[in-house]
């Protein structure tokens, strides 16, 4: 690949770069984040991130699997971050690489937050976060001027994984026309449930989508009442994304994906008269 004609910094001795790698296609991830793979010595990449982004590294880098899963046996964040905290000592290049956005529901800001506390210098590389990316991929947009003008991005558990217990759900349901929920197939149905118990429309489009952006990516579309039973029946494993909203029904008009496999798109998905503009 020929050098690029931007001037971008490159990883400097005893520095950390903490970037976001996208919501997972390598075409989505930014020029510096290349940058960054392509010079550091050391990548301590998560669990989201995968092997076409890491094969992009420079020859004799070293990758360190620093990995957090649900339920799973995972490295404790204190141990990763005196992990970054060590190799900087040692005068390494580090690039500490997350999934979508490092402060977006990435504990990028806690890292960064101990390099600033033993002294570390580092750098921020915002990555596209998967849920703006990973949604516009599957052709769900987050806003249309006709169905919303506010969007609420949700965790879909808490630290100890289970499903938050500090949101005020009722106000959520009541005050958000598009929720957009990280990480929540596992709790799919006590999240849909307390939406519900919060007032929100059963019949309201609901969008899980499964492998954002990745050649394995599934859209499954369907309503909030049914959104648990559809996701199990459909045999959706994580990571996941769900949109609660009307923009829902946008996408079938803007999946230009199914467009290249011979879906029909639909004008007028709103089932509107379009409005003349001045």
């Amino acid at each position: 690949m020929e050098p690029s004609p931007l001037a971008l910094p490159e990883i400097e001795a005893g520095w950390v770069w903490l970037a976001g790698a996208g919501p997972g296609d390598p075409g989505l991830l930014t020029l510096q984040a290349l940058q960054g793979l392509r010079s550091a010595e050391v990548v301590v990449y998560d669990a989201l991130v995968g092997e076409d982004i890491l094969r992009l590294a420079g020859p004799g880098t070293v990758l360190e699997y620093a990995g957090k899963r649900g339920g799973k046996p995972s490295p404790k964040q204190a141990d990763i971050s005196r992990r970054l905290i060590r190799l900087a000592r040692e005068g390494r290049r580090v690039l500490r690489l997350k999934g979508g956005d490092p402060f977006v529901f990435g504990r990028g800001a806690e890292e960064a937050l101990a390099l600033v506390e033993a002294g570390v210098p580092f750098r921020i590389v915002p990555g596209v976060s998967s849920g703006l990316g990973g949604l516009a991929h599957a052709g769900i947009p987050l806003t249309h001027r006709e169905t919303n003008s506010a969007v609420t991005f949700l965790t879909g558990h808490n630290v100890g994984g289970e499903v938050p217990d500090d949101l005020d759900w009722t106000a959520i349901a009541r005050g958000s026309p598009v929720i957009v929920i990280y990480m929540a197939l596992k709790h799919l149905e006590a999240i849909a449930g307390r939406l519900l118990a919060g007032g929100r429309d059963p019949e309201e489009p609901v969008a899980v989508v499964s492998q954002a952006t990745l050649p394995g990516q599934a859209v499954l579309e369907t309503t909030l009442a049914e959104c648990h039973a559809a996701a199990m029946e459909a045999g959706l494993t994580p990571p996941c994304l769900v949109v609660v909203g009307e923009v829902v029904r946008l996408r079938a008009g803007l999946d230009w994906l199914g467009a290249l496999t011979g879906r029909v798109l639909d004008a007028d998905p709103l089932g509107r008269s379009r409005r003349e503009t001045g």
